[in-house]
């Protein structure tokens, strides 16, 4: 393999020797001391340059995957193969480097975590890169003393749910956490209190459309059910309750009207609420909301 190597004129600050930048390996490095001067560089060289053929796209290629935040070091590790290491000073040193530091070590369980949940219930990759970034400021201003990884993380990702405007409830994420229920909510009020977060709250008409497709109900119900309940949300106040049983009652009270079989047990088993929630919420809607078909 041969090695870029590009002349700069830089000097050292250290002993104002000239240096040198090596692509291959991200580093400028004095040529007199040997002191590394900068590390981590990125190649930009073949950034924003389109590819029309196969060898064009063979030279745009690169070694190793992306820099993301969903790493515990953003991608920028280096592993020492200490198979070809005859030097035992070497060999333990190599093997050391090998240890996680208990920063990482935290952010790899919490990544972890997070990707277990996300895949479960299917994050955009958004809500996971917010949740990693709240995780980030949680322990680095020392909130984790005595607290749960993954209670936090959970919490950071239902933030980050509501924040993004992605419909998922606060239920799910507990169903799918691997840790005590209280212990995520208190996870989220330190949250929301420590760092001065702005709580959003999730729009119920946004669930709507997940829950007529698990239901398998048209795409009529659906639009009447979120114009109903849109219109129910600008004449009273849905403070104090549950968004879920808010959709619940809307979607079955649509699916009277335009007698479709769908029954009540149905839909509290698919949406996650009690039948008595869904009808004292059909009731409101219907006493409250003037129709037009």
């Amino acid at each position: 393999m041969v090695v870029e190597i590009d002349i700069i004129t830089n000097l050292c600050p250290e002993c104002g020797g000239s240096t040198t930048a090596s692509v291959e390996r991200g580093e400028t490095v004095c040529r007199q001391c040997g002191l590394v001067v900068l590390e981590r560089g990125l190649d930009i060289n073949h950034s924003g340059i389109r590819a029309y053929s196969k060898s064009e796209k063979d030279k745009k290629e690169r070694t190793g995957s992306p820099m993301s935040i969903l790493m515990p070091d953003i991608g920028l590790s280096t592993v020492i193969d200490r198979s070809k290491i005859k030097n035992p000073d070497l060999r333990r040193a190599a093997k050391w480097n090998t240890h996680l530091s208990w920063e990482k070590r935290n952010m790899l369980m919490a990544i972890t975590e997070l990707k277990r949940i996300g895949g479960n219930l299917n994050f955009p990759d958004r809500v996971k890169k917010s949740a990693v970034r709240l995780y980030k400021e949680v322990f680095k201003r020392q909130l984790l003393r005595g607290r749960s990884i993954n209670g936090m993380i959970a919490a950071c990702a239902y933030y980050a749910c509501k924040d993004e405007k992605v419909p998922i409830t606060l239920q799910e994420i507990l169903e799918e956490a691997s840790i005590n229920d209280n212990i995520v909510k208190k996870c989220y009020k330190i949250l929301v209190r420590e760092l001065n977060l702005k709580i959003s709250h999730i729009n119920p008409v946004t669930l709507i459309p997940r829950y007529c497709a698990d239901l398998n109900l048209g795409i009529e119900v659906e639009k009447e059910a979120m114009r109903v309940l849109h219109n129910f949300m600008n004449k009273t106040s849905i403070s104090g309750k549950d968004p879920k049983g808010l959709c619940a009652g809307s979607i079955y009270l649509i699916s009277k009207l335009r007698n479709v079989k769908v029954s009540q047990k149905d839909i509290s088993k698919i949406i996650g609420v009690t039948e008595v929630t869904l009808r004292s919420r059909y009731k409101e809607l219907l006493s409250s909301v003037q129709f037009s078909f």
